[in-house]
């Protein structure tokens, strides 16, 4: 039985309300979600309501192979909810505020979690109230020096600043964002931005990020229905994305994270880290929402095309 590696999705739990109706949501939710499915322990670190939606978070969790003992309840501040709209096909979010997980506590059982993890994923959004930015940054840096500590960025507008993002990067050993962020990243931190999409310019504006923060061991660049870039101090490695009908993007980023994830804790290589990542990602897109269903003959499928 292959090892089962413990994972921590630490941030924001929300609900989605899409014109069709709500999902839940929030990329670390996402991301323990596919953790989960793809057999390793994965715990959610977020706070709920005390309210209806924070009952049904849990209800719906609870039908995923994701552990809920952690998640804390908030008595005075409702569940998170985002209202989201298409453009085109991409999400474009409300985020509604202040919600549950904008007061999270660094508690006894959750700093023992950190301390034992092999891998932990938290973002930038999360990281908007002064309550949750400490939380995490702490758990972080509890986190053994063999932990896999992922940032995904995952800008949304205005909840992120040059401060947090600097620091939450000088946490990580994995850096991920998408290629619309990238240049908005290098301006944050006062780089020069890359020249141009084309994956050379990536490539070098990852090399950069390498340079500047040096706990850092991998920076990951994903490009939608292009594919993704995978950029380590010794080399790096481009794929050119699944052909796939999109249903809706929301959670595929997550799910490229976490196979991603998933697969370096077992010291694949970056080409293996890239096919996991895009295959789980463009499954993700092809479904509405992002925790779909996911049968067993799909899971096992896809496992085996990555390991082909």
């Amino acid at each position: 039985m292959k090892q089962q590696h413990l994972i921590l999705g630490i941030g924001e739990v929300l609900w989605d309300h899409l014109p069709d109706g709500p999902r839940l949501g929030g990329a670390p939710a996402n991301f323990a979600a596919m953790a989960g499915r793809l057999g390793d322990h994965a715990v959610i670190l977020s706070r709920i309501g005390r309210d209806e939606w924070g009952g049904k978070a849990v209800e719906r969790l609870e039908a995923l192979p994701v552990d809920v003992s952690f998640l804390q309840v908030d008595p005075a501040h409702d569940t998170g909810r985002v209202t989201v709209a298409f453009d085109a096909g991409e999400p474009r979010y409300t985020i509604h505020q202040p919600a549950a997980w904008d007061f999270m506590e660094a508690s006894e059982g959750w700093l023992q979690l950190a301390e034992r993890a092999d891998a932990l994923c938290c973002g930038s959004l999360a990281q908007r109230s002064p309550a949750s930015r400490q939380t995490i940054q702490t758990l972080v840096a509890r986190s053994s020096t063999s932990c896999v500590r992922v940032l995904d960025v995952n800008l949304r507008p205005p909840f992120y600043s040059s401060e947090v993002i600097r620091e939450s990067i000088e946490l990580a050993t994995v850096l991920k964002m998408n290629d619309e962020e990238l240049p908005r990243l290098q301006s944050l931190l006062g780089l020069p931005a890359p020249d141009g999409a084309a994956p050379v310019s990536l490539q070098r504006a990852a090399e950069r990020l390498l340079r500047e923060f040096p706990a850092l061991q991998m920076v990951a660049v994903t490009r939608g229905g292009r594919g993704s870039l995978l950029v380590t101090r010794d080399e790096w490695h481009e794929h050119p994305g699944i052909s796939i009908k999109v249903a809706d993007t929301i959670g595929a980023g997550d799910a490229f994270t976490a196979a991603m994830t998933h697969y370096l804790l077992r010291g694949a290589g970056l080409a293996v880290l890239n096919e996991a990542g895009n295959r789980w990602g463009a499954w993700v897109a092809s479904q509405s929402g992002a925790m779909p269903p996911l049968p067993e003959a799909v899971r096992a499928g896809i496992a085996a095309a990555i390991e082909d």
